[in-house]
Formats: structure tokens, C-alpha cells, sequence
């Protein structure tokens, strides 16, 4: 019997991995950043996350959901309330979008279109923040973020690809 809860609350969390991820990385602010050679870089976590799940299994993460982290989100990281929402649901219609024309997924062919839909969405946002809220932008610091971005992204593809191997052992094997 016990046994059967452990299964039960295990499964449950794989099936939730995401939203839980992502609530997480809106309530701590995670962003990941690294120094190589005194210089500070960064990837923008989030954007991989939401991209992958949307692709992969629309059925795990709403939009609603998104919504809501990116307002989280935004209280957090001191941005304008909205400016985050609005980038994740951009990002969500793209993912979505390349999801329906998609006849064969491949890892390069999401790749390649990532790095479309991140340029989009990072423009959407800088336009934004710039155009309507005078924000002050370091245009050089956000491309090589948003590269840098686009490279990650097949490594965090492996990992979630690898999540989703093991939940779809756990519901064969029911």
C-alpha cells in the first residue's frame, strides 16, 4: 500500500516536473550565469523550458500558467508588470506554431527555429522596454545572452527528453 503511494506521488511529480519547474525559476529569480575570462555571461533559463514543453507536450503547461509566471516573474526581477507575460505567450505562439507545421521533429530542426522564435521575443521585449519605458539597454549583453541561450538549448533538450523517456516507461508500465 505504501508502496503504491510512493509510486502515485513519484508519478505525479514527473507528470508535473514542468509547472513545478517553472514556478520555481519565477519565484528564485534562477538565472544562470557564469564568468569565463572576467567577462559575466548568461542565458535566459526560462525561455528553453517553455519552448521545449510547448513542442514537446502542449498538454503539460496552459497558458494560463505562463501568464502567470511571467507576471511572478516580473515582481521578482523588478521588470514592469506584463513585459515577461507578454515574451512567454510570444514565445508560446511561435512554439505552437512550430509545432502544428512539423511533420518529422528533429533536435536541429527545433534547434534552428529556437533561435528564430528567442530573436523575435528578445526584439518584442527590448522594443518594449525601450519604446515605452525608456529602459536603458546594453544591446551587446542581450545578443550574446540570447546566443548563448540558443546554444543551451540542445543540452537541456537531451535532459527533457530523457524526463519524458522515463514517464512514458511509467505509464507502460501500468
Amino acid at each position: 500500500m505504501a508502496r503504491t503511494n510512493v509510486q502515485r506521488i513519484y508519478k505525479n511529480f514527473i507528470h508535473s516536473f514542468p509547472i513545478i519547474f517553472l514556478f520555481f525559476i519565477a519565484f528564485t529569480g534562477f538565472d544562470l550565469n557564469f564568468f569565463l575570462f572576467k567577462l559575466s555571461f548568461s542565458f535566459n533559463f526560462i525561455y528553453v523550458v517553455i519552448f521545449y514543453w510547448v513542442i514537446k507536450k502542449p498538454d503539460r503547461l496552459g497558458y494560463g500558467l505562463i501568464f502567470l509566471i511571467g507576471i511572478i516573474n516580473d515582481v521578482v526581477q523588478n521588470f514592469p508588470i506584463g513585459i515577461s507575460s507578454i515574451n512567454y505567450l510570444v514565445l508560446c505562439a511561435i512554439a505552437s506554431f512550430i509545432r502544428a507545421r512539423t511533420l518529422v521533429p528533429s533536435l536541429l530542426y527545433d534547434w534552428i527555429l529556437f533561435l528564430v522564435a528567442i530573436l523575435i521575443v528578445s526584439s518584442v521585449n527590448y522594443t518594449i522596454l525601450t519604446i515605452v519605458f525608456s529602459y536603458p539597454i546594453k544591446y551587446g549583453s542581450l545578443m550574446l545572452s540570447s546566443f548563448i541561450t540558443f546554444l543551451i538549448y540542445p543540452i537541456l533538450s537531451k535532459l527533457f527528453n530523457r524526463l519524458n523517456i522515463i514517464e512514458m516507461r511509467e505509464e507502460s508500465a501500468e
